[in-house]
C-alpha cells in the first residue's frame, strides 16, 4: 500500500510540473455584423441579418506545436428576447509545425476556409455556422497553400439527417502569377427512421481560376485579375444520374487608401447548390460590391460594404457593415 501511494504521488507531482511548464492562452473575439439583403426584384428572399457574436476562450499551449482550446461561441441577434439564440462550443487540439497545421475538433472556419467563393460556400454561414465541427488539415509554404477540411454539420438520430461536407481547396503563386481551387461536396442521407420516398443526395460544385497579382506593380494597394470555370455536381442516388452544369468566372478586385472595388461575373448554366449562393442558380450573374474599411487599428477592423446583384434583368441590392475585435493574451505557468 505505501508503495502504491508513494508511486500515486509521484505520478501526480510529474503531471503538477507539467502543468506549470505549459503557457496558459486567453482569447476573446467580438464580430458585429448588420447584413440588409433586398432581393424581392429576383424573387429571392429578402432578409436582414443583424447581431453579433462573442466568444471567449482559454487553453494551453503545452509546447511549441501542441495547443489545446476551450470556449463557447454565442450568438445575439437584435430584437431578440433571449440574448443567446445560438451557443456553440469551441474545442479542438490544434498542431502546428512549420509549413502544417492541423485541427481537430470545432473551431472557428473564419481564417481558415472563409476564403471560399460564395457560389461554393455561401456567407451566410459566417453568421449561422461560424465553427467547423470536424477535421482540418493545411500546409502552406512561400509558394503553395493546400486545405483539406470535413465538416460534420449533422448526426444521425432516428429524425435526424446525418450529412457532413468534405471539402479541399489550394493555391499556387509564383511571381504575380497564381493558379487557385476550390471543392466541396455535401453528403446528405437520411435519419435512423427511413423517410418513404427519400432518397441519399451528393451535392457539390468545383472552381479553378488563374490570375495575376498585381499589387506590387501599380499605384494601388492591391489589384488582382482572374478567371476560370466553375462546374457543379448532383445526384440522387436511385433516381438520376449526375447533374454537371458549368459556367465561366471572371473576377477583380482592387483597393487603394481603405477603399475597394471588387467585381465578380458568372456565365453558364444554373446551378442548384443546398450550401452556395442562390443567385447563381441563373445563367448570367454579376455582383459588385463597393467597400471601405473605415476602422483599422490594431486588433480592430469595420468594413462597410455596398453589393449590387446584377440577375435576370434586374438589381437587387445589399448593404453590411462588419466590425470584428480580436484580443489575445498569454501567461507563462512555469514557476519564477
Amino acid at each position: 500500500m505505501r508503495i502504491r501511494l508513494l508511486l500515486t504521488f509521484a505520478v501526480l507531482c510529474t503531471a503538477f510540473n507539467n502543468i506549470y511548464a505549459q503557457e496558459l492562452e486567453g482569447n476573446l473575439n467580438f464580430h458585429g455584423f448588420a447584413d440588409n439583403r433586398e432581393y424581392a426584384r429576383s424573387n429571392r428572399f429578402s432578409e436582414t441579418i443583424f447581431g453579433l457574436r462573442v466568444t471567449p476562450s482559454v487553453g494551453l499551449l503545452i509546447d511549441s506545436a501542441h495547443r489545446i482550446r476551450l470556449g463557447v461561441n454565442v450568438m445575439h441577434e437584435f430584437g431578440s428576447p433571449k440574448f443567446s439564440n445560438k451557443a456553440d462550443i469551441v474545442a479542438y487540439y490544434q498542431y502546428l509545425k512549420k509549413n502544417w497545421n492541423f485541427y481537430m475538433g470545432a473551431f472557428p472556419r473564419e481564417g481558415l476556409i472563409s476564403d471560399f467563393p460564395r457560389a461554393i460556400l455561401n456567407d451566410t454561414l459566417n453568421y449561422y455556422r461560424p465553427n467547423v465541427e470536424g477535421m482540418l488539415v493545411k500546409y502552406e509554404n512561400e509558394n503553395w497553400k493546400q486545405v483539406i477540411f470535413i465538416d460534420w454539420t449533422s448526426r444521425q438520430t432516428a429524425t435526424a439527417r446525418e450529412n457532413f461536407i468534405f471539402g479541399f481547396s489550394g493555391r499556387y503563386k509564383k511571381d504575380a502569377f497564381f493558379v487557385s481551387h476550390y471543392a466541396m461536396m455535401l453528403h446528405n442521407a437520411g435519419p435512423g427512421i427511413p423517410i418513404p420516398d427519400d432518397h441519399i443526395q451528393d451535392n457539390g460544385a468545383a472552381m479553378v481560376k488563374a490570375g495575376v497579382d498585381l499589387s506590387h506593380k501599380t499605384f494601388l494597394d492591391s489589384l488582382t485579375i482572374s478567371a476560370g470555370g466553375m462546374m457543379s455536381f448532383e445526384r440522387t442516388r436511385t433516381v438520376g444520374g449526375w447533374q454537371t452544369p458549368k459556367g465561366l468566372v471572371v473576377d477583380l478586385s482592387l483597393e487603394y487608401h481603405r477603399f475597394g472595388i471588387t467585381n465578380f461575373f458568372y456565365k453558364g448554366e444554373g446551378h442548384h447548390l443546398i450550401m452556395g449562393d442562390k443567385f447563381y442558380t441563373s445563367k448570367t450573374y454579376n455582383r459588385t460590391d463597393l467597400t471601405w474599411r473605415p476602422i483599422i487599428y490594431k486588433n480592430l477592423e469595420g468594413k462597410l460594404a455596398l453589393s449590387f446583384h446584377f440577375v435576370d434583368g434586374v438589381i437587387d441590392s445589399q448593404q453590411a457593415f462588419g466590425l470584428r475585435y480580436n484580443l489575445f493574451g498569454s501567461r507563462s505557468l512555469k514557476r519564477k
